[in-house]
């Protein structure tokens, strides 16, 4: 199959975005909804806050350590392939764990096994995107994760009700049959080649990584090719082993440092919003309505900031945008503690659902930003990686935490400040990163020496300028003079 130049930005690219929103409802939305069930788990097992928020944390633990596996699988057997494979592995897991007889099982079943299967739909369906589409990168992405939001809308109430009619065992089979549709998912997903993804092997050695002396020898194999063929090996082999050459980036490495912070204060919320509207006297009815509006509002904040930022005047700053919704986030964590009603509650919702919504959808365009469309897949599998132990510590901490204090204030603020920081530390490097550029054209600035050149036939004179013009007079008449003889 012919390599494209660029990516289509459209004609199937479209359907790619509806399997990838596919793919955010079954994982993300599902993963989501596993909270609601919070209640049930702890009043059946007779448990703590601490020891059921496990289930929550090791899913979402799950799903983003085990994001490498699946950019491998896709990088190098086949996207769908995966896909449908964790379809197949989340489905399981959901199935069996309508049949636990404890915590400890409900940690392998639901947490080890069902996020194993997330993990290999999640970070290659995101990726796909990004290889599709260009020009319309965010307004794609805000669309395919919009997924999450409008699944946590629809399938919160839909599963409240399952459990209220076939009790959580009947409502966990019934998801286990619910995300089988991942691998519907998976078939959409038609491989597409880009030329950036085929590297001839001229443009292999002209890499800056390359060291001078493998190039010689890679060099000396080219020639002897066609008789011994081990160019096209070897060079596989290179492009094997340089799959996470983005990894000593700086600017990966400070997006990296950032994403942990973020991910440590984002995900209590969604575990402990529903609790801690019920501990201020919020009816059930009410808390629940108020994960509706945080579903509903992060769709609009996928979309709408999507599209905002593929506009001329922001596209430049997406950087300074995912910052500054990052930071609101952590400010209205900040806020939560001193909101003890439903109406003070409505507008948290809303304005946490918004920028939720806002810097998920910039995460994958922010990386590829940093490392190109052509290592997107493995940078992603990184990225959704290192979300892994912050999943997966937070929401036991906060719950120790309102073990301990009898409150959940120390939780909430504890969440706005690594959120707040995360956005810091961006802004910093961004800042160092400018200032540093500012300096370096200072200095060429001053040490440049301009040329004035010139030509008699074939032969070039060139003095700087520098030079006084009594200098320049000289050795123009010097220079005819020469060519007189």
């Amino acid at each position: 199959r012919r390599a494209r130049r660029g990516p289509p930005d459209g004609g199937w690219g479209w359907m790619i975005v509806a399997g990838c929103f596919l793919v955010t409802i079954c994982t993300r939305a599902v993963t989501r909804c596993i909270s609601i069930f919070f209640v049930e788990f702890q009043a059946y097992f007779g448990q703590d806050y601490a020891r059921t928020a496990w289930i929550h944390s090791i899913v979402d633990c799950a799903t983003m350590l085990c994001a490498p596996l699946g950019s491998l699988i896709s990088n190098h057997v086949s996207c769908q392939v995966g896909i449908m494979l964790g379809g197949l592995l989340a489905s399981t897991g959901l199935i069996l764990s309508s049949f636990a007889a404890s915590l400890e099982h409900l940690y392998l079943s639901l947490g080890v096994l069902t996020g194993l299967g997330f993990a290999l739909c999640y970070s290659p369906a995101i990726a796909m995107v990004g290889k599709y589409f260009n020009k319309r990168k965010a307004l794609a992405y805000g669309i395919a994760m919009s997924g999450s939001g409008i699944g946590t809308f629809i399938l919160a109430p839909v599963v409240q009700l399952l459990i209220e009619q076939f009790s959580w065992r009947g409502a966990l089979l019934i998801l286990g049959g619910f995300v089988l549709n991942l691998c519907v998912c998976g078939a959409l997903m038609r491989p597409i080649s880009l030329k950036e993804d085929c590297r001839t092997a001229p443009e292999f050695l002209e890499q800056n990584y390359v060291p001078e002396t493998e190039k010689q020898d890679l060099k000396r194999m080219s020639i002897c090719s066609p008789l011994i063929k081990l160019w096209p090996h070897e060079c596989l082999c290179y492009c094997s082993w340089k799959e996470y050459d983005f990894l000593l980036m700086p600017g990966f490495m400070v997006l990296a440092v950032s994403i942990l912070f973020m991910a440590y204060g984002c995900s209590p919320l969604f575990v402990y919003l529903v609790p801690y509207a019920l501990s201020v006297g919020v009816s059930h009815h009410q808390a629940a309505f108020l994960m509706s509006i945080l579903g509903v509002i992060d769709i609009i904040g996928n979309i709408t900031f999507g599209w905002l930022t593929d506009r001329r005047c922001l596209k430049k700053h997406r950087y300074f945008c995912y910052l500054f919704a990052v930071g609101m986030d952590g400010l209205c964590c900040l806020f939560l503690p001193v909101l003890q009603s439903f109406p003070l509650l409505v507008p948290f919702s809303f304005t946490f659902g918004y920028f939720d919504g806002a810097y998920v959808t910039l995460i994958p365009v922010m990386t590829a930003d940093v490392v190109g469309t052509s290592l997107l897949s493995s940078a992603l599998g990184v990225v959704y990686f290192l979300h892994a132990i912050p999943y997966l510590v937070s929401p036991p901490v906060a719950g120790w935490l309102v073990d301990t204090t009898g409150s959940y204030t120390a939780s909430f603020l504890l969440c706005g400040f690594s959120m707040i920081f995360s956005s810091a530390l961006l802004c910093f490097a961004r800042l160092a990163k400018k200032i540093k550029r500012t300096h370096l054209r200072s200095l060429t600035g001053n040490t440049a020496l301009k040329q004035h050149i010139w030509t008699n036939g074939a032969i070039a004179y060139s003095v700087t300028a520098e030079l006084d013009q009594r200098d320049v007079e000289f050795l123009a008449v010097d220079t005819n003079s020469f060519s007189n003889r």
